[in-house]
């Protein structure tokens, strides 16, 4: 259904998703109650969900609608990003449905499918859903196949039926090509959404719009000037209570294969055809497609473990003396590799990525390090607290861009001294950035494919990671690094081989 009133041009009007309904599997984990349920309230509060919008929820839990509707009401509350008002939570909570049942429960199943039908004829969503997996991955094709056999993933006709899928996509390329034949099997390639938060955030969208809006960095973004790119995503906390998530995943097949490639993809990538799906995904397959692992993996890749130490003024233990850990256990808790990129544009750039928690601080940025003058007038003194030009996007936590150069120091003497120009988002707009899970739901009720991931690039990610892997396997023990450092001394030596240095963010 459109709007014959409405022009695609007029950008005064907002995105406002048609009829149609949320189905979350897992609605009781934390990734529900702290952003999904918040985004849908959110997305309602700013009037980008239609009036007959509904929620449904689905776990092994003994609740009536009327505990569901508690549950998301005590979640909103405390993690909304916009204002709480009782009408649009009165309107919401309407549509608040819950079916209680395990993912091998037929009868659960059937409850769902009655549950759906019912909305359609009292909310009106015209038997348009999105199904919702939060749950763990050895739970998507159990969710998946059962959802084909009780005739949920076929839609009425005109209507559509789409799978939402949380990361990991898989654990290694042979596992994450069995996941999209399950999945694709039931669902078409176009209806299924692979969920990567980084790329909703508008940091990163704003990546497009630095190189593709702008003629003034095009020129230099390339190998003639740029001398190497870092790619940081540092966490100052520790595993919480993800221990059995994440031992024996790490922080390479975590963050490393998703989160930073894409980045990488988007940072490195030509300028598409459109703003859209098809030709986003051609353009980042083609980088993704020219990247190279280095022939010495012991001398450009490195994995960590943090040991305990302080931070934030706080003692806080070692991986290995976390609750649920094998005190033997070689999961990497901090990453490092560089890349190359075997295209005309980026040939001999190096592309550093790096991971880890229990760093100096929270941040994520993508740093883009210019060459030095190739002839300088200037004696060396002059400049000695010079360094190399840089355009850092800052992706969290103060979203932004810094572009850092050289400046001579007001005085008699000649003397030349990095200095920042910056830009904030906080500074620079009226209107907040929406959390990302905002976008991305929002992407998903309207069809929208261009910030999801394809199954062909979660497969080329891992056939760039999974030779690391198995590298990493065979080496033993992780590096030890202190808690509240910027991880292990390799780490450093990796880039001091090459005559650089890591970024203090």
């Amino acid at each position: 259904m459109s709007n014959p009133l409405r022009d695609p041009q007029d950008r005064r009007l907002p995105r406002i998703a048609g009829p149609s309904g949320l189905v979350i599997f897992g609605v009781t984990g934390d990734l529900s109650r702290k952003k999904l349920m918040p985004a849908v309230y959110d997305l309602a509060n700013r009037g980008l969900l239609p009036p007959g919008f509904s929620l449904v929820g689905f776990a092994r839990r003994d609740w009536a609608d009327e505990d569901f509707a508690k549950v998301v009401h005590d979640a909103v509350k405390e993690h909304s990003r916009t204002p709480f008002r009782e009408e649009v939570w009165r309107q919401l909570s309407e549509g608040m449905r819950f079916v209680p049942g395990v993912f091998d429960d037929d009868e659960a199943f059937e409850r769902l499918r009655e549950t759906i039908n019912t909305l359609d004829q009292e909310r009106g969503t015209s038997g348009n859903f999105a199904f919702y997996l939060s749950v763990p991955p050895k739970f998507f094709p159990t969710v998946v196949r059962q959802l084909k056999k009780h005739e949920l993933s076929q839609p009425p006709e005109g209507s559509w039926r789409r799978a939402v899928i949380e990361k990991p996509f898989g654990h290694d390329l042979a596992s994450a090509q069995e996941l999209n034949r399950t999945v694709h099997g039931v669902f078409p390639n176009h209806e299924v959404f692979r969920i990567d938060h980084y790329l909703g955030k508008e940091t990163v969208q704003n990546i497009l719009a630095l190189r593709f809006a702008n003629t003034m960095f095009e020129p230099l973004w390339n190998r003639g000037y740029v001398d190497h790119v870092q790619i940081t995503m540092a966490e100052d906390i520790g595993i919480g209570g993800r221990a059995g998530y994440y031992d024996g995943i790490g922080s390479a097949r975590d963050v490393i294969q998703n989160h930073l490639l894409q980045l990488l993809a988007l940072t490195a990538m030509e300028e598409p055809a459109s703003f859209d799906a098809k030709a986003l995904v051609t353009e980042k397959l083609k980088v993704l497609r020219a990247v190279r692992l280095p022939a010495d993996l012991a001398r450009h890749t490195v994995r960590g473990q943090y040991g305990a130490g302080w931070q934030g003024g706080e003692r806080v233990l070692g991986y290995l003396e976390e609750d649920g850990i094998d005190p033997e256990s070689v999961t990497d808790t901090y990453a490092a590799l560089k890349l190359e990129i075997d295209n005309r544009r980026w040939a001999g750039v190096p592309f550093y990525l790096r991971t880890g928690k229990r760093l100096g601080r929270r941040v994520t940025e993508i740093a883009v390090v210019f060459q030095r003058a190739p002839y300088s007038p200037f004696d060396a003194t002059d400049t000695r607290e010079l360094n190399n030009n840089a355009l850092v996007i800052r992706v969290q936590p103060d979203e932004g861009v810094t572009l850092r150069f050289g400046s001579k120091v007001p005085g008699t003497q000649m003397e030349i001294r990095d200095v920042t120009m910056d830009f904030a988002y906080g500074e620079s707009f009226t209107e907040s950035s929406p959390e990302a899970y905002e976008r991305l739901l929002l992407d998903v009720l309207l069809g929208d494919a261009n910030l999801f991931p394809r199954h062909q690039e979660v497969e080329r990610s891992w056939e760039i990671l999974d030779p690391v892997e198995e590298f990493w396997a065979a080496q033993g023990k992780p590096e030890p690094y202190i808690a509240g450092t910027w991880g292990p001394e390799a780490a450093d030596d990796m880039l001091a081989r090459d005559g650089r240095s890591w970024r203090r963010p």
